[in-house]
């Protein structure tokens, strides 16, 4: 049996009916009543190329090929997942079925790998960026996502080789200023936190100031995140926590890009978290088109026949 691919490996972690459950919502968006143009092309077979026009990381396989098969139409990929493209136009697959169920689909799966690839190429740089100055933390992003699309959003950071940080308000408690302002203290809010949760969950405190993150620590948080702090001052602050607190986790988060981001890198700093990663981030431009003998497809103002 042929191995996997990391990145094959990672599309495991996806459960087979949250991608039929989100596919069947996308379609349902965009097709919410009658879809006339369907009438125009019918049923017709067809065979449709998928383009892509712009440099970066494929991902969003698995979504694209859940919203087709909601569809009954089959597809076929010539570029693994996690690839970076670099030569544009390339063709990266077909798509093949009746006319009208290809044509329903188009849009929204060529939204989402659109997407997801946005996402996995600017963590893919992130990931590079770690890689040259050969620190050994995590980058990853926040829960910063865009609603209904977390899934894609979380996945593609894998795909782009960067940590998701956690997946909700179930995966990992964060005790934010809201929460310690209204608890009274940073050691009582760990403590209710702790006598809930138990022993199966990390806690994590957001510290203003060295002095938060000490009592945090002291209280029996996992993890101190030093929130909006400028790099000379996270890493003189976090050269202490270590000292005095080794097994603590340190978090550096807020404000930070892509450009500023190796500021940070620290043998005592464990986490760089950005929001950036799942905001404002771009997109690779893709496209499906029909495939004609007389059209070449990846210019479609050149005619094959002239």
């Amino acid at each position: 049996m042929a191995s996997l691919t990391h990145q094959q490996f990672i599309s495991h972690i996806l459960p087979p009916t949250s991608l039929k459950n989100l596919a069947k919502e996308w379609l349902a968006e965009d097709i919410p009543s009658f879809d006339i143009a369907a009438c125009v092309v019918g049923d017709k077979p067809e065979e449709c190329v998928l383009l892509c026009k712009s440099p970066g990381v494929l991902c969003g396989v698995p979504f694209f090929n859940a919203v087709f098969q909601e569809l009954d139409c089959m597809v076929t990929w010539l570029v693994e997942e996690g690839t970076f493209i670099e030569e544009t136009p390339s063709r990266i697959g077909f798509v093949k079925g009746p006319a009208s169920r290809i044509l329903q689909g188009e849009r929204t799966a060529l939204n989402c790998i659109a997407r997801a690839s946005g996402v996995a190429t600017y963590a893919r740089e992130l990931k590079n960026i770690k890689e040259d100055n050969k620190w050994e933390g995590e980058v990853a992003g926040t829960r910063k996502t865009t609603p209904g699309f977390r899934l894609v959003e979380k996945y593609a950071l894998l795909i782009g080789g960067i940590s998701t940080h956690r997946y909700n308000l179930s995966s990992m408690v964060m005790l934010k200023d809201n929460h310690i302002w209204s608890m009274g203290s940073i050691s009582s809010a760990v403590r209710r936190t702790r006598e809930i949760g138990g022993f199966s969950i990390k806690i994590e405190v957001e510290c203003r100031s060295i002095e938060d993150a000490i009592e945090a620590a002291k209280a029996g948080a996992d993890i101190a995140m030093l929130d909006n702090w400028s790099p000379d001052s996270a890493k003189t602050a976090a050269k202490q926590l270590r000292k005095d607190f080794p097994h603590l986790i340190i978090e550096c988060s807020g404000g930070i890009r892509k450009e500023s981001c190796h500021a940070y890198f620290s043998q005592d700093i464990d986490v760089v978290s950005m929001s950036s990663t799942t905001q404002g981030y771009g997109v690779v431009d893709f496209s499906l088109k029909v495939r004609r003998e007389d059209i070449d497809i990846t210019n479609p103002l050149r005619d094959r026949t002239k």
